[in-house]
């Protein structure tokens, strides 16, 4: 093992932790009144499970960095724990069951172990760098498909401009008319999990957020994804789109979304 996969007995500690919080309060029937609300019940999920995510993981590593997605816009070089404590929180406060405590370990831009956290179904899902990827103790793999045309795409809608928002709709539209199916869906690691799973075969996102992307791309590209930006160049946290992809679609994939 790894000093990194040294760590992992903490970290999937810290995400039982952070998910026994959120468990606590997860209600089916809730559903909230307006956008106030609804960002008042996410801010409170957030900050508790991050707080108990926190408190397991200070001093494990020590020197390591804790990423704010409110302070920084980019991850600078050195160790960073990027933790995202309600991954999902919009579906959470609206009693739907794809939310997660997702906690990543990234080097220079790179991550190097993540582990994530969803207690409906009662799954945990790690990966570290070179070692695989693992949902409760199985391996997963990404699909054999080799034809776009058999192929499933998911994307997360981001960005807050007009300008990210036009782009992303002509690029639902050329996927569709090449893939089987075309879905928009958050939070991002669900979908970067399908990929790895093989439930799914393409994800792309533009201006993607750190704590979406550093836990699910490692668990993807471990069970075999391949990962570039929208350019096709080598991706890291930094890069300002990402595609996530099985191996025999992903350049076919690629044509589309950068055309």
């Amino acid at each position: 093992m790894t000093a990194y996969g040294e760590l992992l007995p903490s970290v999937v500690e810290a995400a039982n932790r952070g998910a026994d919080f959120l468990e606590a309060r997860f209600d089916p029937r809730t559903r909230p009144a307006d956008r106030a609300a609804m960002y008042h019940l996410g801010a409170g999920l957030e900050e508790g499970s991050a707080a108990a995510v926190r408190e397991v993981l200070d001093g494990v590593l020590p020197g390591a960095g804790w990423f704010d997605a409110e302070a920084e816009r980019s991850l600078p070089p050195g160790e960073w724990w990027i933790v995202d404590g309600a991954e999902g929180a919009v579906n959470h406060v609206h009693g739907l069951p794809e939310w997660a405590v997702t906690i990543a370990l990234v080097k220079d831009g790179i991550p190097q172990l993540s582990v994530v956290r969803q207690p409906v179904g009662d799954l945990t899902c790690t990966a570290i760098r070179g070692m695989g990827a693992r949902r409760n103790d199985r391996p997963l793999r990404v699909s054999a498909k080799t034809g776009l045309d058999a192929a499933v795409a998911d994307a997360s809608q981001a960005g807050n401009s007009p300008g990210t928002h036009a782009r992303f709709g002509r690029a639902v539209a050329a996927m569709s008319d090449r893939a089987l199916l075309v879905r928009n869906t958050i939070p991002t690691t669900f979908p970067l999990l399908r990929v790895a799973s093989g439930q799914a075969d393409v994800f792309w996102q533009y201006e993607p957020d750190l704590p979406g992307t550093a836990a699910g791309t490692l668990l993807a590209t471990e069970a075999g994804a391949v990962v570039s930006d929208l350019s096709g160049k080598p991706w890291d946290l930094n890069s300002p789109d990402i595609l996530v992809a099985a191996p025999g679609v992903h350049a076919a994939a690629l044509e589309v979304l950068s055309s």
